[in-house]
């Protein structure tokens, strides 16, 4: 079942560089997607429309058959969609366990212990991990929050590839087991090859293929 419709969308920048040319698409509950694409083809550009950060130039975004603009993009963000981030954007006065609390009413430190963090790391300050640990925090944030839809942006690009294999696992349950709508920008064919579905972006085009 369709949760997000993406309906003839345009996007340029500066009124000059087309982005995006009439994409549309359907997202499925249940299922993990991944968006490829050359570098400033559009990847972080789309994510952030399906996640209410920007508005289209034309066409619109529907979640359950509603437009965003029409729920209101802040009121979107808030309950809908849930961020991987690939700058983090935690709050960097806080531990990560507070970081975590904040999106969830469950406990925080059995969901960051599964993304890899020891108890003593999960109440450090969030400025004293690796970048590759204030990336597992951010994971274990969209983790735990209620949102129908997790949006990712190079979610594992700052990991390992053996913990990066066990976060794309972790993301792929969400959405087989958890019935959420993941939807992932990513450089890594590995990643994609893992995706239910596969939005190829260029020169502003969408092409889509399943795996």
């Amino acid at each position: 079942m369709s949760i997000m419709k993406i309906d003839g969308v345009c996007y340029s920048y500066d009124n000059k560089r087309n982005v995006l040319k009439n994409v549309s698409a359907d997202l499925e509950a249940g299922k993990m997607y991944a968006i490829l694409g050359p570098s400033g083809c559009g990847k972080t550009t789309l994510l952030s429309l399906l996640g209410g950060l920007d508005s289209p130039a034309d066409g619109q975004i529907l979640f359950n058959g509603k437009n965003i603009e029409s729920i209101g993009l802040s009121t979107h963000r808030k309950q809908n969609a849930a961020f991987i981030f690939q700058s983090y954007n935690l709050i960097d006065y806080l531990t990560p366990k507070e970081n975590v609390a904040l999106t969830s009413k469950l406990p925080p430190l059995p969901i960051l212990e599964k993304v890899g963090l020891t108890e003593e790391e999960s109440s450090r300050n969030v400025l004293k991990l690796s970048g590759g640990q204030q990336q597992r925090v951010a994971i274990a944030r969209a983790l735990a929050s209620d949102a129908k839809m997790i949006l990712a942006d190079e979610p594992t690009g700052n990991l390992d590839e053996d913990t990066a294999v066990e976060i794309t696992d972790m993301l792929k349950e969400c959405a087989h087991k958890m019935q959420k709508c993941v939807v992932i920008v990513t450089h890594s064919n590995e990643l994609a090859r893992q995706a239910d579905v596969i939005f190829r972006l260029k020169k502003g085009d969408l092409r889509i293929s399943t795996n």
